[in-house]
């Protein structure tokens, strides 16, 4: 039994949420946002809260049945309040700023690199070594971070790279003599 898909999920307030077949819909002052489920999972909108279901006992049924809960209370968070993800530049040289609304990054390379920021996410830039990501979906704001970190990731003698400002990096001795 999944202990997370046993919960229903709780429409705040302010959220219009609509369940039709295996669609969810939320529209929220951030934006609109959908679910599709899949069709062995079962959907319910009743006192202002979405039930999730499985169809059968399966284990492909409650494999999916857990996920599809949290899905959904992803996109009523994110219709509400938005995500948010952090990065932390660190190395001498290493920066980054805005050009309209591309990311331009120096990491070290021959040449700077450019990001260009995809439909529905923010990227600000509040210091030179600081990057915000934002939007209202969390995979797309998730999979943009990871991108971003991709160009050049936290190296573990010196530290040096982009990382998320969550992110502990664990250090290693250099060479001895």
């Amino acid at each position: 039994m999944s202990r997370i898909g046993k919960k229903p999920v709780q429409v705040p307030a302010g959220i219009t949420a609509t369940v039709d077949g295996q669609k969810v819909t939320a529209k929220g002052p951030k934006g609109e946002l959908f679910f599709v489920a899949n069709d062995e999972i079962k959907l319910a909108l009743e006192d202002n809260a979405i039930s999730v279901t499985p169809v059968n006992d399966s284990k492909d049924a409650r494999s999916k049945w857990g996920m599809s809960r949290t899905m959904i209370e992803n996109i009523l968070k994110g219709v509400k309040d938005g995500f948010e993800r952090k990065l932390e530049i660190n190395g001498v040289g290493y920066r980054a700023s805005m050009q309209g609304k591309n990311l331009q990054l120096a990491l070290g390379f021959s040449h700077d690199v450019v990001y260009q920021t995809p439909e529905g996410i923010t990227i600000a830039v509040p210091k030179p070594t600081e990057i915000v990501v934002t939007g209202i979906n969390k995979q797309q704001v998730g999979q943009v971070a990871a991108e971003i970190r991709e160009y050049r990731g936290p190296e573990p003698y010196k530290g040096k790279g982009v990382k998320y400002a969550e992110e502990r990096i664990v250090r290693k001795e250099g060479k001895k003599k």
